[in-house]
């Protein structure tokens, strides 16, 4: 979900408020002519509950998108150092080694950080995450080759390759947080209720002579900034709301390994 669709989302939600705003005051108006003892009684209680609801949906929702997105930040450093230890651990091994599996582990991080400069561009992330695979693929067989060459100390493979699995690891469990989110009927449901909110808020303006435009369009704005906010958190790769800061430690890594 991009920045143009979030936007489009959170607009309609505005537009759709006010429209909702207007329809419940135009509906109160038409029961208060036709029945002004009767037109409020027992409202407070459903518009009570309707609006608790609602409060008590944006909390969950947003709660859970920073949840995630605390997740997502955590997981580039555990990569890193993932990474990192991989990479020092690349030592053990015999001094012939070392040069081409450390070129490989540069070129490694290069394409890693690549894959998210790519974003929101889907299919060229994909494409350089198959690189990064082929990149995997090959500092492991390097690795199996080097531990064991003559000279090559019995521990280091003991050390490496878990290091290594680790480092391989790390990469599914990112590419699966990116794709970790609630289900499709949460923000129907949140969208829905948005709006349910704004009718019965409108109702509750009924009889006055005139509309209470500050109001409307306060409720109205405040709803469509809370969810916009809510999905950009969500969808912190492709939206205002970012990760990027944090990739700097993959570019401190990479430097120092140069």
């Amino acid at each position: 979900m991009d920045y143009a669709l979030t936007s489009l989302i959170a607009l309609m939600l505005f537009l759709g408020m006010l429209v909702f705003l207007e329809a419940g005051r135009r509906i109160g108006n038409r029961r208060l002519a036709n029945d002004a003892e009767g037109a409020r009684t027992g409202t407070g209680a459903i518009k009570g509950a309707v609006f608790a609801l609602l409060g008590l949906l944006i909390a969950f929702t947003f709660s859970g998108a920073a949840s995630r997105f605390d997740t997502r930040r955590n997981l580039v450093v555990e990569e890193v150092n993932a990474i990192g230890t991989a990479y020092l651990r690349l030592g053990l091994l015999p001094t012939d080694a070392q040069p081409a599996l450390r070129d490989l582990f540069r070129r490694y991080v290069d394409s890693r950080m690549e894959i998210y400069r790519k974003l929101p561009n889907v299919e060229a992330a994909k494409a350089e995450l198959v690189r990064s695979t082929q990149l995997q693929e090959e500092i492991w067989t390097q690795a199996m080759a080097a531990g064991r060459m003559e000279g090559a100390p019995p521990p280091a493979t003991m050390l490496l390759l878990p290091a290594l699995n680790q480092m391989i690891d790390i990469t599914t469990t990112r590419a699966m947080a990116t794709q970790l989110h609630p289900p499709t009927i949460i923000f129907a449901l949140l969208f829905g209720l948005a709006l349910a909110s704004a009718l019965l808020a409108g109702y509750g303006m009924a009889g006055g002579t005139s509309r209470n435009w500050l109001h409307m369009i306060g409720f109205a704005a405040v709803m469509a900034v809370a969810v916009y906010v809510i999905i950009d958190i969500e969808y912190p790769r492709l939206g205002l709301i970012r990760v990027d800061a944090f990739d700097q430690v993959l570019a401190d890594l990479l430097t120092g390994m140069k």
